[in-house]
């Protein structure tokens, strides 16, 4: 847990509270947490599930890796301590995106399972949805779309997660998605259906 070096500081409760977000947008918000080694689908699957959520009404907004660290995280590596600041960073604007009432998704490799946990932590029992994107390391090893695999074989990255770092597969997740065999489009619909049979998609 990070250490508080502010002082002098007040919570400030809002008179427009969580439940009103949500009752305004008829649904339950949520965050769905895809984690996986890299090249294992994670992005691509939660934004089909952005889109198929869009496409059905609801409120959504999707956190992706990549795209967070060329902002909000620019300033970070990885090595263990700033994959864990940058997942604590990602956990605290998730957190906000659920309390506006938002199905939030975030796709992150997230390798250490404490870090997970500390997130999950941060949330609400049931506001916090683990999805383990299941693809066996020779399976990402052979999609490898943008090369990293390669370089990291290749000793051209180090600290790479699966080669030479370790990936901590989520004991318990909400949802497990085979990515070895199955589709984007189907596995997004699972994810979907799951929303849908445990109430997040109605107020």
């Amino acid at each position: 847990m990070a250490e508080q070096k502010a002082t002098n500081v007040t919570w400030h409760d809002h008179r427009v509270s969580s439940d009103d977000r949500k009752k305004i947008k008829s649904q339950k918000s949520c965050v769905m947490w895809f984690t996986g080694l890299s090249a294992s689908g994670k992005s691509t699957i939660a934004n089909t599930v952005d889109h198929k959520l869009a496409e059905l009404g609801k409120h959504t907004y999707l956190l992706d890796g990549d795209n967070i660290r060329q902002g909000l995280n620019k300033n970070l590596g990885f090595s263990a301590e700033d994959r864990a600041e940058n997942i604590r960073r990602i956990g605290e604007v998730a957190k906000l995106f659920s309390d506006a009432g938002l199905v939030t998704l975030t796709a992150f490799i997230s390798p250490y399972r404490a870090d997970r946990d500390a997130v999950r932590e941060l949330l609400a029992d049931g506001d916090f949805i683990e999805i383990l994107v299941d693809a066996s390391l020779e399976i990402c090893e052979a999609r490898d779309p943008k090369g990293l695999y390669k370089k990291a074989r290749a000793g051209e990255i180090k600290g790479f997660t699966g080669i030479d770092d370790p990936y901590e597969a989520p004991e318990k997740p909400e949802l497990v998605l085979d990515s070895n065999s199955k589709s984007i489009d189907d596995l997004a619909d699972e994810v979907v259906a799951f929303l849908d049979a445990n109430g997040y998609l109605s107020a």
